[in-house]
This record gives structure tokens, sequence and C-alpha cells, in this order.
């Protein structure tokens, strides 16, 4: 027996009392938990700001006329000149100058060359300091921001919820999220930490709010 039939063989034990008819959405589910940990009229915005940075990742703030200088300046900063750009990106959002854009479909191999990856995302979670993608056009598969060492990714004020169970109303559950909490990194042998991982080892988070002043 694999451990494969072992886990389904478990799964289908515990669910001998269950009606073959009974659907999950037959059975409800309490939602009485604390639903948000922000105090009333917090800043989410500059919340989720300071938890991003938490993250040891780099972040600005700008609103939609500057975002393409806000891009430039991102993108100088860590050098990275060819970058994996996903479908649907809109390209009106990208700086003009010397950058090379690798678009899709792109193999492992040809992403690994590249010195990042540029996305948007389909929403932030304050609290946690998290982002999330989900495919979406603009963000691309999973594999378009594992492999390049760096990611700059893009997050809409009007995208970043309080917390948890609000981000997640929000989200499709049918499609595949990812939620990145800074870049990659682990502690798992002797609490040493070690970054790039599992993904890349720089993140830049460009939060576009309505309009921005003094920042």
């Amino acid at each position: 027996m694999t451990s494969r039939d072992a886990i389904l063989g478990r799964i289908r034990a515990a669910l001998t009392d269950v009606p073959s008819e009974e659907r999950p959405q037959d059975v409800p589910v309490p939602r009485d938990y604390r639903r948000s940990h922000t105090g009333p009229g917090q800043d989410t915005v500059a919340l989720f700001a300071e938890r991003v940075a938490d993250y040891r990742a780099t972040v600005s703030r700008t609103d939609r006329a500057g975002l393409r200088d806000a891009v430039a300046v991102a993108l100088t900063r860590r050098r990275a000149r060819y970058l994996a750009l996903p479908g649907g990106f809109p390209m009106e959002l990208l700086p003009t100058g010397s950058w090379q854009w690798h678009t899709e479909p792109l193999d492992v191999p040809a992403l690994d060359e590249l010195d990042g990856a540029i996305t948007l995302a389909a929403a932030g979670i304050a609290i946690t300091g998290t982002i999330v993608l989900d495919t979406s056009p603009g963000q691309g598969r999973r594999a378009l921001t594992l492999v390049p060492d760096y990611h700059l990714c893009i997050v809409g004020a009007d995208q970043i919820a309080d917390d948890v169970p609000d981000a997640l109303a929000r989200l499709d559950p049918t499609r595949p999220l990812t939620f990145i909490s800074g870049p990659s990194a682990t502690s798992d042998i002797e609490l040493d930490r070690v970054e790039g991982v599992h993904g890349p080892r720089t993140l830049d988070v460009i939060i576009v709010e309505p309009s921005v002043s003094g920042h």
C-alpha cells in the first residue's frame, strides 16, 4: 500500500457516516471568528506597506501618473534589465528605456536567464503584509515569479484588504492562488535565515494610490 492509498483510505473511513447525497454547501460552517485584527480607522495602506517592509521587501507608494517612473526607479536600483512579462500586462505601465521585456511562453531555462519578473496582483493583505497572485492577466503562472531571482509587484491601494478573511472574500477560490509574504526565505536549519530557497531573493512592491502627496 502506498502512502497515497493509506491517506485516501483514512479519509474514506472518516466519511462513512456522511450521507452520499450530502454536499459541502449543505453543512453550515461557523464564521463567528474574529475577521479583522486592524484597529478602527487604521490606515490599511500604511499598515500594508509597513508589514511588507518587515519582510525585507522594498515598498514604494505612488499614484497612477507616477507609476512608470516608480517602475523605472525600482528596476534601475536592482540593475534589472531583462524581465519576464506575463500575458495581459498593461504595456502603458512600462517605462521607456533599455529594458527588455520577455513575454510568455517562457520555459524554465529561459526564466532562469532573466533578471526578474514584473506582475500585477490580485490582492494585498494589510495585517500580514502579503500579496496574492491568482494567474489572472498581468500576473502570469507561478513559475514566472518563482524562478527569476527578482520580483517587482504592483498592487493597487484599493486591492488591499484589512485581514485574511476580507482578502479571501475578494478572491476566486477556483483559481490557483499564490500568497507571497516577502522574499523567499527559510530558517529551517539551525534558525539561520537563508533567502532565495523557493523563490526570488528580492521583492519590490509598488502601491498605486488614487493620489499621493509627500511620499
